[in-house]
């Protein structure tokens, strides 16, 4: 391990769910990764932790009660042992949350206090399943890491730009006003990284770039970006609206609820186990929500399994002709996350039949391009296909890094907190 400067400020990254806790902890401001973790199954009988410095994996099993307990089991290992990454647990400088909603009031991230704090906690209806073990996580770090600043950082944020011809459902008004109901959207983080990154690539100021960006994996989600800012994204007031996902059914007619429970007589639990947990590529296929399973079983003759993959790529290839119009010009597509950084076929697959819009990917560029930053175009096609693999744990530690050197204002500040304009 070579010798880090003393100067650096070491940012430790934590997404906390309901039975684990993914973390990391990078050197800034360079965004050197020093090591990563990963905290499951958390309340169980059989819990467990692996953490990976330099190469090395640490992977140990003992039961994990709670939040705090894991927390403090990974605090321990990176700063206990003969290759502990860390000293000792004053060198985390900051820490960065990543939360996933933070609704119209957050467009940014913000240093953590009690009002961050009452507000994360009064969205927690808009996101049961994620703000509550994010809060949770913030809650145990304040207490387990009293003298280090604690930055959280939306999902959501990136796309409180969209306008409100774009993020407003056409329901009744007090439905909005009174009950916060709008395409919010999710993965802001992932495409905020990655727009950022193919500007770079594209040689251009990101306030200069149209791009498609398509982040698919077990959750998928694709952005509109104009001018670097989201203008529209797939997911809406939850992560069920939009793609095909692993377990989603993404866009359904609203009338299949109804007839659910008038027809079937399914409660509103179960069609949102169903939808949620049963639908996507695991309910058409009947076999697996993991898209190498099913190209596997595709090609020992799966029709099921084929018809799953087709509309994946169906949905996600109509979505970017939308979003293709809603935009006019497209310097880039990009893909990433799981499926969209290792799986060629899928890119290939989405983009067949786009070369009309300019879009088209080069076989052999898109083969050798597998968890790989890449571009995949033909030579001399207009709009560029991109592989970028997403660090949305990087974002939020540079995030946190640049919050925490500024002079500490009140989260309430307008540069700190800000109500979406278009609300």
């Amino acid at each position: 391990m070579g010798r880090r400067r003393e100067t650096d400020v070491k940012v430790l990254v934590l997404n906390c769910g309901s039975s684990s806790i993914k973390y990391q902890v990078f050197g800034m401001p360079g965004a050197e990764a020093i090591a990563r973790g990963l905290v499951q199954r958390i309340g169980e009988p059989k819990g467990g932790i692996e953490q990976w410095v330099d190469g090395n994996r640490i992977d140990l099993e003992t039961k994990i009660p709670g939040h705090e307990y894991g927390l403090e089991l990974a605090i321990k290992l990176l700063t206990e042992g003969e290759n502990a990454p860390l000293a000792h647990v004053s060198e985390i400088g900051a820490v960065g949350h990543r939360v996933v909603h933070g609704g119209e009031r957050f467009t940014e991230p913000v240093l953590v206090d009690e009002e961050v704090i009452r507000a994360i906690e009064a969205h927690a209806e808009l996101a049961p399943l994620h703000n509550p073990p994010n809060l949770l996580g913030i809650r145990v770090a304040l207490k387990l890491l009293p003298e280090a600043p604690q930055v959280a950082v939306f999902d959501t944020a990136f796309h409180q730009s969209m306008p409100a011809y774009a993020y407003r459902y056409a329901i009744p008004e007090e439905l909005y006003t009174e009950g916060r109901i709008r395409r919010y959207g999710f993965h802001g983080t992932s495409h905020r990284y990655v727009a950022m990154r193919a500007a770079e690539l594209l040689g251009k100021d990101p306030s200069e770039v149209n791009l498609i960006s398509c982040h698919l994996g077990n959750g998928s989600s694709v952005t509109a970006i104009a001018e670097g800012k989201s203008v529209d994204t797939s997911m809406g007031l939850t992560p069920l609206e939009g793609l095909v996902m692993g377990t989603r059914s993404g866009d359904i007619d609203a009338g299949v609820v109804f007839h659910l429970a008038r027809v079937k007589g399914l409660s509103v639990d179960e069609i949102d186990r169903l939808l949620n947990k049963k639908s996507g590529l695991l309910g058409l296929s009947e076999a697996s929500n993991d898209v190498r399973e099913l190209l596997n079983l595709e090609a020992q003759g799966c029709e099921k399994c084929r018809l799953a993959l087709d509309a994946f790529c169906f949905r996600l290839r109509k979505y970017v002709g939308a979003y293709y119009a809603v935009l006019g010009e497209v310097h880039g597509i990009v893909f990433t996350a799981g499926i969209g950084e290792n799986s060629p076929e899928i890119r290939r697959r989405t983009c067949s039949g786009l070369e009309g819009l300019g879009i088209a990917v080069d076989p052999a560029k898109n083969q050798s391009a597998v968890g790989r930053e890449s571009d995949v175009s033909v030579d001399g096609m207009r709009t560029r296909v991109l592989v970028i693999p997403t660090k949305e744990e990087m974002l939020i530690a540079s995030d946190t890094y640049a919050l925490t050197q500024k002079p500490k204002r009140h989260p309430g500040a307008e540069d700190s907190v800000t109500a979406s304009s278009a609300a």
